[in-house]
């Protein structure tokens, strides 16, 4: 098998690994039974649940969405394709055991993670809207419109509220054009420079521009941009900034597979390379970035988080942690559930394996090129 296609094969087995537990159990209506209850913050017992979900969608959902598999992992994802549609009736059905909590009860923590679940509705609409029986797409979009009950804080939150409001204008029903309006306005202004946005007015030494923020600004804008001319006015800025930041998270993958463990929420692991991936799904890769390095740089990264003893405990479930199990990384807000947004760095699987990202050579990304002593073009900034 050709060097892609085992890194294919690779990336299959680790999602499937890391999502099962999650969209089984809730397929089967035995979520909060079978879920471990790690964390810091007892009000999170409720939400945990919807942030299991609504990650591990996000993350999978361009391979639900993919036409035009074959053999064992067509079979897979058709088995992924039931199990994901069955966990949404049973997250959203009010009598089943696992409805989840999409309302402020618990506080506003809801609103986060439904986001998720609503970027991976627009990542894969015809699995997950358009293949949905009547009552359960009703059950949904109710969902969707409780969690308007949530506050959105004023940070990267503002495009939770935006993102939630997108996927109802995709699913075709009335959507709240302000909440969009007010999150894309808000980062125009906290824009930095150099592809960096500020996390609200203010800096941060962290991956949020990946866990939330470009691929969020990305998939807004790509989606409802056209509807208003103040919109479509920053759609070219939005994807320039993009492909930039692209360029620095793969600089950031060293020659050994590793990167720098800097700002909060570093139980997330590798989905602080969501953006890089979804830039790679999407083929808005900086024209100096090749997909194979891409491919090849993820794929080290991969095995150097999931390859650490302590990654799940004895029932598969994933264990709090950056590289293995390490509790005491996992901020106030983390829990189980959070764990899942790793998913996002698969968004690759998006694509057929004989498109480029997996079907070229094997190739060195840019800084075990540099390391190598090879001569390579100088970094420019935006």
């Amino acid at each position: 098998m050709e060097a892609g296609l085992q890194d294919r094969a690779y990336w299959v087995e680790i999602l499937d690994k890391i999502a099962r537990p999650v969209l089984l159990s809730l397929a089967t209506r035995t979520l909060k039974i079978a879920m471990p209850a790690e964390g810091k913050r007892a009000n999170l017992e409720e939400v945990r649940y919807l942030e299991a979900l609504g990650r591990t969608l996000a993350g999978i959902s361009p391979w639900l969405e993919l036409e035009g598999l074959v053999g064992e992992e067509k079979v897979l994802q058709e088995e992924y394709r039931h199990l994901a549609r069955e966990a949404l009736d049973a997250a959203t059905d009010p009598e089943s055991p696992d409805y989840l909590c999409f309302t402020n009860q618990y506080g506003d923590q809801p609103l986060v993670d439904t986001a998720f679940l609503a970027h991976g509705i627009i990542r894969a609409k015809r699995q997950l809207w358009d293949k949905l029986d009547s009552r359960v797409q009703n059950n949904l979009v109710s969902a969707l419109k409780q969690v308007r009950q949530c506050k959105a804080h004023y940070c990267n939150w503002l495009l939770f509220a935006a993102m939630i409001e997108t996927a109802l204008y995709k699913m075709e029903k009335p959507y709240d054009q302000m909440r969009i309006d007010y999150a894309l306005m808000e980062h125009e202004q906290w824009y930095k420079g150099d592809g960096i946005y500020g996390d609200g007015p203010d800096f941060r030494w962290d991956y949020y521009n990946s866990f939330v923020i470009q691929p969020m600004l990305v998939d807004i804008i790509t989606t409802v941009g056209q509807e208003r001319s103040n919109w479509m006015i920053l759609k070219d800025s939005i994807l320039e900034r993009a492909k930039r930041y692209a360029a620095v998270q793969e600089r950031l993958i060293s020659p050994e597979g590793t990167f720098p463990p800097i700002g909060r929420s570093l139980a997330y692991r590798f989905g602080a390379f969501q953006h890089l991936a979804q830039m790679a799904l999407q083929h808005y890769l900086p024209n100096e970035i090749t997909p194979s390095q891409v491919r090849c740089g993820l794929t080290a990264v991969i095995k150097n988080m999931m390859e650490m003893d302590g990654t799940f405990d004895g029932n598969g479930w994933l264990q709090i942690g950056f590289c293995g199990f390490q509790p005491d990384l996992g901020e106030s807000y983390i829990n189980t559930g959070s764990l899942y947004l790793c998913t996002t760095v698969f968004l690759p699987l998006g694509l057929l394996p004989s498109d480029s990202f997996w079907c070229d050579k094997e190739q060195d990304w840019t800084s075990k090129k540099i390391w190598k002593g090879r001569n390579y073009k100088a970094d420019q900034a935006l």
